[in-house]
């Protein structure tokens, strides 16, 4: 009977061990969005931050946002009663009073824009409690791979729209030359054929003044003829 009820308490304790390590594993900051698709416009990232300390509340959030969207692109939606939002150089932290003891952290910010052509993005977070302690939540979730130890939130997305044929054969296409361009050519050719006009008629001037010459000399010949006859 005793040996009976030690195995059958040590099994017992043995299973709440095991609960327990569960309940520390299980504890995440996890994210998700509200629009699925890279490329993205105003999308409203949730953020939900699960308490794992017995002894104090989650007291700030801090989040390092992923190449291709600057904290400027972010602004707060929602956050627990009485914390703030503040951009950090590589993201932004929310905070204020701790939470009570196992209350769940909850807060939402708007992102702009999500990156082009980025399917996973990851959000690594430090969660800090009322009691200093901190939990890192910044491992890379790389996919195909096992879930590390302590996982950075991670949404995933449909890629976005390609652009149509139509866009790439206009983005492709080269720049018709411009109209002053066209219009400008010829001139050359017709300042040309004025000179050449120009310059042909001032070179028979001395002709038509030799003949005028002649008419006049003759003229005067056949006059002095007549007064001598």
């Amino acid at each position: 009977m005793r040996n009976g009820f030690r195995l059958a308490t040590v099994s017992v304790l043995a299973g709440m061990g095991v609960l327990a390590l569960a309940g520390t594993a299980a504890a995440h900051v996890e994210v998700s969005a509200d629009k699925k698709q890279a490329g993205a416009s105003d999308v409203t990232l949730t953020f939900a931050g699960e308490a794992e300390s017995t002894t104090a509340g989650i007291k700030s959030e801090r989040v390092v946002l992923p190449e291709g969207i600057a904290p400027e692109a972010v602004t707060l939606v929602k956050a627990p009663a009485g914390w703030t939002f503040t951009r950090t150089d590589d993201g932004f932290t929310v905070g204020g009073k701790a939470l009570k003891v196992g209350t769940d952290a909850e807060w939402k910010v708007k992102v702009a824009k999500l990156p082009d052509g980025e399917t996973r993005l990851s959000f690594k977070t430090l969660e800090t409690y009322g009691d200093g302690k901190i939990s890192r939540w910044i491992e890379i979730q790389e996919e195909g791979e096992e879930e590390p130890e302590n996982p950075a939130p991670l949404i995933t997305l449909q890629p976005g729209p390609k652009p149509s044929a139509t866009t790439s054969a206009a983005a492709s296409a080269p720049a018709s030359a411009p109209a002053s361009a066209a219009t400008d050519s010829p001139a050359p050719v017709v300042q040309n054929q004025l000179t050449s006009e120009d310059s042909g008629g001032s070179s028979t001037w001395w002709i038509w003044v030799l003949i005028a010459a002649l008419v006049v000399a003759g003229g005067t010949v056949f006059l002095a003829r007549r007064r001598r006859g």
